[in-house]
C-alpha cells in the first residue's frame, strides 16, 4: 500500500483518520497500533511478524536492563544491539555475502559455493535503528521507558514514516504519545503538507524518473548525457525522497504528532559537510549520536576525527544497501567530509571562495549520487567515464529522440525549485490562496496517478 495509490488515499486513510479521531484519548494508540498493522501487513503479512517480534525485543531487553544490576545492565543492551544488528544483516546482506564468497571461491578454484537469498522486509533498516536508539536511550536514561507495551508498539509501526523515515527516536516523541496537540489548523497544515509531498512524487520526481533510468542504462554514455543523468537522477531522488518525508510529516501533523523535519534545502550546501546537515537530518542525526560520539568524535585528536568521521559515513553508506556501491558512496562523503575537516571547514565556514564553494559541493555530490544510483561499479564507472568526455561530448541522435518534452520541463522545474535563488522567506501566502495551490496539486497528481502505474518510493529499497 502505497502513500500515493489509491486505495491509501482514498479507503485506508479517510476510514483511519475518522475512527482514530473519534476513539477517546486512552484508545488513540490502540487505533494507531491496528492501523499501523494493517498498513505494513498489507504488504505482506511475514513483515509484520518480524516488525512487531523486532520492537518486542527491544522493549524486552530495555526493560530487563533497567531491572538489572548496573554490572549485568551493559551484557542486556550489548545483546539487544547486536541481535537487531544480526537480524538486519540476515534479511538484508545474507545474498551480498554469500554471492562475494561464492565470487572469491570461483576466483581461488572453489565451485560450489552456495548463496542464499533472502526476502528484505520493507523498512527493516529504519526499523533497526529505532530499536538501537530505543534501547541506548532508555538505558541511558536518556528517556524513561514507555509507559506501556500499547504506545511503545505503535511508535514502532507508526505507519506514517515506519517505510522510510524519518527516522524517529522515542525520546523525540514520549512526551507526544502522553498529550498532543489536535486542531483543525494543525489538520489542514499536515493536509497541506501531505499534498506537497505527493506533489512532489508524482508531479516532479516520476516524471524525471523515466529520463535517469534511460540515460543510467546506457553502455557508453557521452559527457552531456553522462551529466544529465546525474543531475536527472539527484532530481528524481530529492523530490522523491524529500517528497515521502514531506507525506510522513503531513500524516504526523493530522494525528497531532510533530515530526523531526528529514530536510533543509541539501542542495544550497556549500560544503559536504553542510550538505549532511540539511540532507537526511534525522540519519545524519542518528549516526553523529549513535556512532560518531561513542567512536570518539572529535575529543581524541586530528587522525582519530578524521578516522571516526570516514568509519561512521562508511556506515553511513552500508546502512543504505548490500552493495559495494554504496560502500565506495560512503567512503566517497566520509573521505571528503574528513578532507574538510582537516582544512578546517565546518558546516558553513568555508575554505573555497564563496563564488566556487557552491558549484564546488553540487559537482561532489552529483559524482556521488552516480555510484549510489548505479546497479553495479561497473555500471558506475561508465558513467564517469562519459562524465570525463571519453566516449563523445554532444547528446546522440537516439538520445534526442527518445527524450519527451515533458521528461525536460520537470527537470528544468525540479531544478529551480531547488537551486539557491533568492528567497521568498518572510513573504505571507494568504490563506485562500495556499487552500487553492493544495486543491490545484491534487488534483494535478490524482491525474497523473491514474495514468501511469504505481512507482514506489526509493527509499523502500533500504
Amino acid at each position: 500500500m502505497l502513500f500515493s495509490s489509491p486505495i491509501f488515499l482514498f479507503a485506508f486513510l479517510p476510514v483511519f483518520l475518522v475512527v482514530y479521531h473519534l476513539a477517546p484519548n486512552r484508545w488513540q494508540s490502540a487505533v494507531i497500533l491496528f492501523g499501523s498493522c494493517v498498513f505494513y501487513g498489507w504488504w505482506k503479512l511475514s513483515y509484520l511478524i518480524v516488525v512487531l517480534g523486532m520492537a518486542l525485543l527491544s522493549f524486552l531487553v530495555a526493560r530487563s536492563a533497567l531491572r538489572t544490576s548496573p554490572s549485568r545492565q551493559r551484557g542486556w543492551v550489548v545483546l539487544g544491539v547486536s541481535v537487531n544488528i544480526l537480524l538486519l544483516c540476515y534479511f538484508k546482506y545474507t545474498f551480498f555475502i554469500t554471492s562475494n564468497l561464492a565470487q572469491a571461491g570461483l576466483a581461488l578454484g572453489v565451485e560450489g559455493v552456495p548463496t542464499w537469498e533472502v526476502l528484505l522486509p520493507i523498512g527493516i533498516s529504519f526499523l533497526t535503528f529505532q530499536s538501537i536508539s530505543y534501547i541506548l536511550d532508555v538505558t541511558r536514561r536518556d528517556v524513561p521507558e514507555a509507559r506501556n507495551i500499547v504506545d511503545y508498539l505503535a511508535f514502532m509501526t507508526l505507519f506514517p514514516q515506519l517505510i522510510a523515515g524519518p527516522i524517529l527516536r522515542y525520546k523525540d516523541l514520549a512526551g507526544q504519545f502522553r498529550q498532543r496537540e489536535k486542531s483543525l489548523r494543525i489538520f489542514n497544515e499536515g493536509l497541506q503538507r501531505f499534498i506537497l509531498g505527493l506533489a512532489m512524487k508524482l508531479i516532479i520526481a516520476d516524471s524525471v524518473a523515466p529520463l535517469a533510468d534511460r540515460l543510467f542504462a546506457l553502455s557508453d554514455p557521452t559527457l552531456a548525457e553522462a551529466w544529465l543523468a546525474a543531475i536527472s537522477y539527484a532530481i528524481q531522488l530529492f523530490f522523491d525522497f524529500a517528497g515521502y518525508s514531506a507525506m510522513a510529516v503531513g500524516l504526523g501533523l493530522m494525528m497531532g504528532f510533530r515530526f523531526v523535519e528529514n530536510f533543509n534545502k541539501p542542495y544550497h550546501a556549500r560544503s559536504i559537510t553542510e550538505f549532511w546537515q540539511r540532507w537526511h537530518i534525522s540519519l545524519s542525526n542518528w549516526l553523529r549520536d549513535y556512532v560518531y560520539v561513542p567512536l570518539g568524535g572529535n575529543r581524541a585528536g586530528t587522525t582519530k576525527t578524521l578516522r571516526n568521521l570516514v568509519l561512521t559515513m562508511l556506515l553511513g553508506g552500508i546502512w543504505h544497501g548490500a552493495n559495494w556501491t554504496f560502500v565506495v558512496w560512503g567512503a566517497w562523503h566520509g573521505g571528503l567530509m574528513a578532507l574538510e575537516r582537516a582544512l578546517g571547514i565546518k558546516g558553513k565556514r568555508q575554505i573555497i571562495p564563496g563564488a566556487f564553494a557552491w558549484p564546488v559541493t553540487m559537482v561532489l555530490v552529483l559524482i556521488g549520487w552516480v555510484v549510489f544510483r548505479a546497479e553495479s561499479l561497473s555500471q558506475a564507472m561508465s558513467i564517469y567515464a562519459g562524465m570525463l568526455g571519453l566516449n563523445g561530448l554532444g547528446l546522440r541522435a537516439e538520445t534526442i529522440v527518445s527524450t519527451q518534452s515533458t521528461e525536460l520541463a520537470f527537470l528544468a522545474l525540479g531544478t529551480a525549485l531547488v537551486a539557491p535563488l533568492p528567497s521568498l522567506r518572510g513573504v505571507r501566502v494568504p490563506q485562500s490562496i495556499s487552500i487553492g495551490a493544495s486543491c490545484f496539486l491534487f488534483v494535478a497528481s490524482f491525474s497523473l496517478m491514474h495514468a501511469r502505474s504505481d512507482s514506489p518510493f526509493l527509499y523502500f529499497q533500504f
